[in-house]
């Protein structure tokens, strides 16, 4: 695993003195300070003791009698709480190491649970180390459970819930973090829309993996394959979510899916603070997808009217977007496919763009 940056852990010392040396505070929830040179984070040791619910119900200590192993206990990871000296020396009082070795995420100490964001940080881990081998240790796995049981999830602000979210989409199997939430059931509470999805069957004919929320992972997976950015991401996830809204009586049929879908959409953006361009992005392929895939049935004008509707001729780059989290959706039916519908509509649009006003004044079309 490459090293991405260096924080560091200052053991005895009070913000009075890094002021004296030059360092610049930057820190607002607690102490922390810039080296006047090489701009790398240094951290006063502290202690973290629970004081009331919720992401901010604590009380810390900065003080100088602090102990660096004090500091690695509010950790949440093992693999998180091993520190260097600057000699080079490995200090590691929580196993860090042999859980590395062994390929898993488990929290240090019950403490683990005074915080309902680290629920939510360890499911993003999975999705960054999953490539790796690494898993959630079962003991870590059953006390996220307890804390969902307890209510402590309740506490989550909406932007945290999206941070950590948003982050997870730029792994490399952003997937696992969806899975990890649902495996101790912090899924339903924390995102219900996509929750809702398994369990709602698809037709046969067309999904060989029947289940919505299944197949809405399978193209999240084959999103990440198709492209890094994180916004064709969502919305290849969140394309389907109209399906859980449909008459039960009707299913595993969904007329009228898209629409409901682009509704939940711009309420889950709503709720959780999500950017414009997610959303956006979102619902124009919730509302598309069909017709993208059914190119081929389309009639001339219900085509042109298509690409204006996607804003395709002003801004190619937000289409080309749009056939990617559509080439995923198609790609994650339990089947091999070979979606040539990506090339046609480039052809289309490519052809469209040449028809100007003069090609028709050439041929002696007057306007009014």
């Amino acid at each position: 695993i490459p090293v991405q940056e260096q924080d560091w852990v200052v053991v005895g010392a009070t913000p009075e003195e890094l002021l004296k040396r030059k360092y610049r505070q930057v820190g607002r929830d607690f102490p922390v300070f810039l080296h006047p040179e090489t701009k790398e984070e240094y951290a006063l040791a502290r202690t973290e003791r629970k004081s009331a619910p919720g992401y901010y119900g604590f009380i810390c200590d900065f003080s100088e009698s602090v102990t660096l192993e004090e500091d690695l206990a509010r950790r949440d990871l093992t693999i998180n709480a091993m520190a260097m000296d600057e000699q080079g020396n490995l200090i590691d009082p929580y196993q860090g190491q042999r859980d590395l070795e062994e390929k898993l995420l488990r929290h240090v100490s019950p403490a683990f649970a005074e915080d309902p964001v680290r629920v939510l940080r360890v499911a993003r881990f999975a999705s960054r180390f999953h490539h790796l081998g690494f898993k959630i240790a079962n003991e870590t796995r059953l006390l996220m459970y307890s804390m969902v049981k307890q209510g402590e999830l309740a506490h989550l602000i909406p932007e945290r819930v999206w941070q950590e979210w948003q982050k997870s989409l730029q792994e490399k199997n952003p997937e696992q973090f969806i899975l990890s939430l649902r495996s101790c059931d912090a899924l339903r509470v924390v995102l219900p829309e996509i929750n809702s999805l398994f369990g709602v069957p698809n037709p046969h004919q067309y999904h060989q993996e029947i289940d919505t929320g299944i197949h809405s992972l399978m193209a999240l997976r084959a999103s990440s394959e198709l492209s890094e950015e994180p916004l064709v991401r969502f919305a290849a996830l969140v394309h389907d979510l109209g399906k859980a809204s449909t008459p039960i009586q009707d299913w595993p049929k969904h007329h009228g899916h898209e629409e409901e879908g682009t509704k939940l959409i711009r309420a889950l953006c709503a709720r959780l603070r999500i950017p414009n361009d997610y959303r956006d992005l979102a619902v124009i392929v919730a509302r598309a997808h069909l017709n993208i895939h059914r190119v081929c049935e389309l009639r001339p004008n219900t085509i042109v009217k298509l690409l204006e509707q996607v804003d395709a001729f002003r801004r190619p780059q937000l289409f080309h977007k749009i056939l990617i989290a559509c080439q995923a959706d198609a790609e994650s039916c339990g089947k091999t496919v070979v979606y040539r519908q990506t090339q046609l509509w480039n052809e289309i649009l490519s052809e469209c763009v040449k028809v100007t006003p003069q090609t028709f004044i050439v041929q002696g079309y007057e306007g009014k």
